[in-house]
């Protein structure tokens, strides 16, 4: 996600490298190719251009102090800038009313049903909901099902309104269903089309109009660029929705999406989804993307996600054990375990400061773990508690139970050697206590 714009960007400021301070001559061919690296992204052109005016109006109005270089001062404003672009700061979702009622629209394959699955999980694990999803695609049965099936796996029910083919009907019928049976909260999936069409723009205010949904959600596709800006202006043209939702940001997208869709329809972007995972969705943060954009990492972020999956009575137990030198191989997996709940590895990587650049040409597979896994569910539980009882038979009898090699033993004991040296070093010097680094807000 946005890569070629970053390394672009990055290429840019380089170009101001060198000089003592800005000026009008240097700064052209700098914002000149920040216009190009935006445009390549799938920028609209007029907010490319009304971008790097306004960055150029706020650096020629800055005194650049001695110890602060131009490229530097051009990195805060520009990211101060895209901050704005997209929309400053973080909007949550309405959810007043009981029930709070949520309609989802979007073009077919935009990935609306999945989303609506991914909502209705995040609203009943983070903030206590009780969801209802509703099936509002009767054209094609494959929606229906497909939400059925989420619906199974995530624990929320389902309501299709059976041989109900009209979508209007099956949504008001769905909202009194809800409030007789105590649901709290009506996510409703609606039709999709190929493309805009009058029919179901009459259909999608209809049901908008039947139900008085408290926030309606437009969902687009973020590898269609420019396309999903001019539907999403479409769209909001005839619904006026509330906010927008970008999906399938781990695919191949250069970000023109996220960066125009708030200039061109003045709504808020507040969710972005990467992955088909029911967790892989994420309230939006326009300067934490900006961090993103810029190589700036996202540690906000993986913070949160590590204190999702950390529990803080298990940390602290971690960290006396780290403390006694009795840290071993069932805490290690368990770590493991706990990291790969957190999503994507090179994402995950990626919002270190300063890694996104070491990383970018890095093939890092997520199953790089299994064959760690492998090796430590070949021990017995004697070793695994006690490694250093680990001799060449049971390092032979390991690699033959794991399907790996005795070099492969060798290197994970090793690994583990150093790894739980350094994280009894960071407990002495008090940047251990993962306990207080895991703790909610």
């Amino acid at each position: 996600m946005f890569e070629n714009l970053s390394d672009r960007l990055d290429r840019s400021f380089k170009l101001l490298k060198g000089q003592g301070r800005i000026t009008e001559i240097n700064i052209a061919e700098t914002l000149k190719d920040v216009r190009r690296a935006l445009l390549d992204a799938d920028v609209n052109y007029k907010i490319a251009k009304q971008f790097t005016d306004n960055v150029k109006d706020k650096a020629m109005g800055q005194n650049v102090l001695n110890s602060v270089k131009p490229s530097e001062m051009m990195v805060k404003i520009v990211h101060t800038e895209l901050t704005v672009l997209m929309g400053g700061e973080n909007e949550d979702i309405n959810l007043k009313g009981n029930p709070c009622v949520i309609l989802i629209a979007g073009l077919q394959g935009s990935g609306k049903t999945t989303f609506c699955g991914k909502l209705a999980n995040l609203l009943k694990t983070k903030r206590g909901k009780n969801p209802l999803l509703v099936a509002g695609d009767v054209y094609r049965p494959a929606a229906i099902e497909q939400l059925k099936i989420i619906g199974e796996q995530i624990g929320v029910p389902v309501y299709t309104g059976e041989s109900n083919k009209e979508p209007v009907k099956i949504a008001k019928k769905a909202v009194r269903e809800a409030r007789n049976s105590g649901h709290d909260l009506v996510i409703i999936d609606t039709a999709g089309r190929l493309s805009v069409d009058e029919e179901m723009m009459n259909e999608i205010e209809s049901i908008k109009e039947a139900v008085n949904p408290h926030e309606t959600l437009f969902v687009v596709d973020a590898m269609t660029g420019q396309d999903a800006v001019n539907t999403a202006k479409e769209f909001n043209d005839r619904l006026n929705f509330d906010g927008v939702v970008l999906t399938k940001l781990d695919g191949d997208t250069r970000g023109g999406a996220a960066l125009s869709i708030k200039g061109v329809v003045n709504k808020p972007i507040k969710f972005i989804g990467s992955g088909e995972k029911m967790d892989a969705l994420d309230p939006f943060h326009p300067g934490r993307m900006a961090d993103r954009i810029l190589g700036m990492g996202d540690i906000v972020s993986l913070v949160e996600k590590a204190q999702e999956q950390i529990d803080e009575a298990e940390a602290a137990r971690l960290q006396k054990k780290i403390a006694k030198n009795q840290f071993d191989f069932n805490d290690f997996i368990s770590q493991i375990r706990q990291i790969k709940k957190m999503g994507n590895v090179k994402d995950l990587m990626s919002m270190i400061p300063g890694m996104s650049k070491a990383i970018k040409n890095l093939d890092i597979d997520d199953n790089a773990f299994k064959g760690i896994e492998a090796i430590i569910q070949s021990m017995t539980p004697d070793e695994k508690s006690n490694p250093a009882i680990m001799n060449g038979t049971r390092r032979k009898r390991i690699a033959d139970g794991s399907g790996t090699s005795v070099q492969e033993v060798n290197r994970l004991l090793k690994q583990f050697d150093e790894t739980k040296r350094m994280m009894r070093m960071m407990t002495k010097k008090g940047g251990g206590n993962l306990a207080r680094m895991m703790r909610p807000n």
